[in-house]
């Protein structure tokens, strides 16, 4: 079959047609029951039901399930209503009926022969795509039900249209992996979609300064400075929802924190860039600096709660100590080519490093490795010292960027995972990558 097919013959396929037919007959329902944002969803599952792509097909079949599942509890409430009230019944039962069973139809046809012709492009990224997708959405669908304020912009500008852009940026975790997924393109759209964060975050910061409060998390400013993730509720005695959550988001990537999620580290990547050089390996005296630094900004922290220094100064200290790490991107991490910022003097990078000893996701150097050093070249963390090829992994600072994999002529670095195979484990974490990212988007901000 040709991967070449117009909207119109897509429509025409039964498969099709009966996937965008159940998904309008959804955004139909939700939009008479007056939610704004589900119908909003549906009509562009509807929309995404005439795309080519393989990881719709998955994305359709179980969310239509759901749909169906959705048309079976309205019948049911509508039964009920009706026999109560003593009116007639039979025919909504029948029509409802028939469309559950019409959706559930719908979905069934995705896992047949005919779906999986309906959708050729991209097949085999089609589970990762369709995983981060589905991720995303339950993810951020928790945190729209459970959250004691709003979380999502959509909601807080335009209440009850946070469904819409849980769809969105569910659609946007799909696209991300799949364009990871490639290991020759990773590389340039690693830094890319992390620095698009970065700008959103900030922009966000921005307008919240200018007078746009929703714009922030709780209404009030909080310092943009990574070191406070720990030092600020050291100093306060409280205040842990930003530890919690990093130490979470570490626990799930392991140091990826660092490449993918960290606001700061997207500025310091820009920086290294810019300088032409090939990074160089850490060296001990740069980790006894780094230590040196992380035990100084969390003694300073308690030292400043125990003498009962004032906020004022509190904040101003913690100022200076964000811009002096400006000051350290801009002189080293801009003139060295290695990102000295997120490597020795953050400490949340520290942090991150030693958290992810705690979490499966490894990089492994095959014992066959000829220490060629090309894939040194392309570690701006520094952990690909000579001792790295002969322990068969990368040192401590190692953020599971995964730049260093296509430089390899024979695949001798891969990811690893307990129990399966490196591809597998490799698209794995980028779909945890993908989804954390996506999920960042959406709801991190100071």
């Amino acid at each position: 079959m040709s991967k070449r097919i117009s909207v119109f013959q897509r429509i025409l396929q039964a498969p099709t047609l009966a996937a965008t037919l159940a998904c309008l007959l959804l955004s139909a329902h939700f939009l008479r029951l007056g939610q704004p944002g589900l119908t909003a969803a549906w009509a562009g599952m509807a929309a995404l039901a005439l795309s080519p792509w393989a990881f719709v097909r998955p994305v359709l079949c179980l969310a239509l399930a759901a749909g169906a599942l959705v048309w079976i509890d309205t019948g049911v409430n509508l039964l009920q209503f009706r026999l109560a009230a003593g009116l007639d019944w039979l025919r909504m039962a029948a029509i409802l009926g028939g469309v559950s069973l019409f959706t559930l139809g719908s979905s069934v046809l995705m896992v047949r022969r005919a779906g999986q012709d309906a959708y050729p492009f991209w097949e085999e990224r089609a589970a990762p795509m369709a995983a981060a997708f589905l991720l995303t959405a339950g993810l951020l669908g928790i945190v729209q039900a459970m959250a004691p304020l709003p979380l999502l912009l959509a909601e807080r500008y335009l209440p009850g249209w946070g469904h819409a852009e849980i769809f969105l940026l569910s659609l946007y975790a799909a696209w991300i992996c799949g364009l990871l997924l490639d290991p020759h393109k990773s590389p340039r759209v690693r830094p890319r979609i992390w620095l698009f964060f970065s700008v959103a975050f900030f922009l966000q910061l921005v307008l919240g300064l200018a007078g746009l409060e929703r714009m922030l998390m709780t209404g009030k400013l909080h310092l943009p400075v990574p070191a406070l993730i720990a030092a600020g509720p050291i100093y306060r005695g409280g205040g842990l929802f930003m530890a919690i959550l990093f130490g979470i988001s570490a626990l799930l990537a392991g140091p990826a924190w660092c490449s993918h999620l960290c606001y700061i580290g997207a500025w310091d990547d820009q920086a290294s860039r810019r300088s032409g050089r090939r990074p160089k390996p850490m060296t001990r005296t740069a980790w006894a600096v780094r230590a040196a630094i992380a035990a100084f900004a969390f003694l300073a922290a308690w030292l400043m709660r125990q003498l009962g220094v004032p906020v004022g100064v509190a904040v101003w200290s913690a100022a200076a100590f964000g811009l002096a790490g400006v000051g350290v991107m801009l002189l080293l991490s801009r003139r060295r080519g290695s990102m000295v910022h997120c490597t020795t003097y953050c400490p949340m990078g520290l942090a991150a490093n030693l958290l992810g000893k705690l979490s499966p996701w490894r990089l492994r150097i095959d014992k066959d490795c000829g220490h060629c050093g090309k894939c040194a070249a392309a570690c701006r963390y520094g952990a690909l010292d000579g001792s790295a090829f002969t322990r068969g992994k990368p040192g401590l600072s190692c953020s599971l960027c995964g730049d260093c994999l296509p430089r390899c002529p024979h695949g001798f670095i891969r990811y690893s995972f307990p129990g399966v195979s490196s591809s597998t484990a490799r698209a794995a974490f980028l779909v945890a990558m993908s989804v954390l990212h996506a999920t960042f988007l959406g709801v991190a901000r100071m």
